[in-house]
């Protein structure tokens, strides 16, 4: 169904987008795993790049390799705990940044349909009403061009590919997407046109509400 996969991370410099006593946030270049893979020339990863730097930082959560942007660590094992715990309840609110294939007609909406894993096809997801987990994404129209729109996505939920896979059920897949759009939308950028550009939560340490923000390279 795909090609061979050949992992080439960039070098970019690790960017720090903020740190803290409890809290060291990230912009994650596409391409780069988020943590080292099975193979063993897929061990260089963002987490391995942040240890290098910062031995004490912790993982909270992942992007997938193709994504870009915000990622969390934590400096601590409980403030590791604390956001465990708010992304487990719902309480981090994040927005991406994407541009789909197609001319989106209304000017926001939501799609809410449950995903779980397309076992022989691993790692693709795909709607399961039966099985699949709930799963929602609310969207707004950023701006429309000759054939593309420009969304700004909200998860609501989690789920494994989760944006990718709703933004292809309506019709409009995420440019540079390899696993879930049309030709065209594969092959039209050099990327997967999806970045993490909002993070907003709890922090840690005194419990204030705080937002990061890394604005989309694209």
């Amino acid at each position: 169904m795909f090609g061979a996969f050949v992992y080439k991370p960039p070098s970019d410099p690790l960017s720090v987008v903020h740190r803290d006593t409890d809290l060291l946030l990230v912009n994650k270049p596409s391409g780069l795993l988020s943590v080292p893979g099975k193979a063993a020339e897929h061990s260089d990863c963002l987490e391995a790049r942040v240890k290098s730097i910062f031995p004490q930082a912790l993982l909270v959560h992942r992007l997938d390799m193709d994504t870009s942007g915000l990622m969390i660590f934590a400096m601590n094992k409980q403030a590791q705990r604390h956001l465990g715990l708010q992304f487990e309840r719902r309480h981090v609110e994040k927005s991406y940044m994407a541009i789909v294939q197609g001319i989106v007609g209304a000017d926001q909406g939501k799609v809410d349909l449950p995903l779980i894993v397309d076992w022989p096809n691993r790692p693709l997801q795909k709607v399961c009403f039966e099985t699949g987990k709930t799963a929602l994404t609310k969207w707004q129209v950023v701006e429309r061009s000759t054939s593309t729109t420009r969304l700004r996505l909200f998860p609501h939920t989690g789920r494994s590919h989760q944006l990718r896979v709703h933004m292809r059920e309506i019709g409009h897949p995420i440019l540079g997407d390899r696993f879930y759009s049309t030709d065209d939308a594969r092959s039209f950028p050099d990327r997967l046109m999806l970045h993490s550009e909002t993070l907003s939560l709890y922090h840690p340490n005194g419990g204030a509400r705080v937002n990061f923000e890394c604005p989309s390279p694209f």
